[in-house]
């Protein structure tokens, strides 16, 4: 019973996500007739984009990402007949404070038995900021622009960001799991976006790195190879869990999928090994229509 009443829910935040989407593409379309110079076409008429990984890839140079332990390596699904793995993370990397590495070291604990290996995704929750990005291995992430606002859609779930362009963050942001973003185009091929208000109730990435509400993320998204390709630069700094700012990358490649489809995250989602616990799927008390 209380599955029915979950889809029903999910179903009809599937339809309102996919409502506003289609409400959107008239005024996107015709604002990026009339500005084409100056935007770059995230939005490619229903075709999404395929990130290549579900782990931040590292910067040029600089502080990065958490990733595995280099003796534990991590082995996603895949077809060439190698063991899956789950993640173990890195607690060298020296961008963790110690608060932070002890409680990764709790989560590792519980991954190396085989007893819990949060992804966001497995348990139909936020991914958060900049999680969010890595959030699901095959959901194409989509775009709508509009003239005050882009909205950007991962299938799975699905979880929506809004972005609101050419204004300045609210003197008091809402704490929330995808927080208050603002954003604006750069040079034709990038959209910029920088994201405060963010709830500590989500992980940095699928390595389960906790962060604290002091998170602060800038996303440069940029278009490359004749728009083919979106490579999106990542700089966070939280000073109540990080030592230091890091960066880190992410690649999109325009997937051959097409539209957006309904993928409903929270039907028949069951961990069949008893051991094999992840978070609880969130539950809506009251109906939001």
């Amino acid at each position: 019973m209380i599955r029915s009443i979950l889809a029903v829910l999910v179903s009809s935040s599937f339809l309102a996500s996919t409502f506003l989407a289609s409400s959107f593409l008239p005024l996107a379309s015709a604002y990026a007739a009339d500005e084409k110079t100056g935007i770059p076409q995230l939005e490619t008429a229903g075709v999404g984009w395929s990130k290549i990984s579900d782990d931040f890839q590292p910067p040029a140079s600089g502080p990065g990402p958490v990733t595995y332990d280099k003796n534990h390596p991590y082995v996603p699904n895949n077809n060439r007949g190698t063991q899956v793995t789950f993640r173990i993370a890195d607690l060298t990397n020296p961008i963790l404070k110690p608060w932070a590495i002890e409680k990764m070291r709790e989560q590792n604990e519980l991954a190396a038995a085989g007893k819990r290996a949060f992804e966001a995704r497995a348990s139909c929750q936020p991914g958060g900021v900049p999680g969010y990005l890595v959030m699901g291995r095959v959901n194409p992430l989509y775009f709508v622009q509009g003239k005050n606002e882009v909205v950007m859609i991962n299938e799975g779930g699905p979880e929506v960001r809004r972005v609101y362009l050419n204004v300045p963050h609210s003197a008091k942001p809402k704490i929330s799991p995808y927080g208050e973003s603002v954003g604006y185009y750069e040079g034709g091929d990038t959209l910029v976006i920088d994201t405060i208000g963010l709830s500590d109730n989500t992980y940095i990435d699928n390595y389960r790195t906790p962060h604290t509400t002091q998170l602060h993320v800038v996303e440069r998204f940029k278009l490359t190879n004749d728009g083919k390709t979106l490579e999106v630069s990542i700089h966070v700094e939280d000073p109540g869990a990080f030592n230091m700012p890091w960066s880190a990358r992410q690649t999109f490649h325009l997937t051959r999928r097409g539209k957006l489809e309904e993928a409903i995250c929270a039907e028949n989602n069951f961990a069949f090994d008893v051991d094999a616990a992840v978070a609880e799927i969130p539950k809506a008390h009251r109906p939001d229509f």
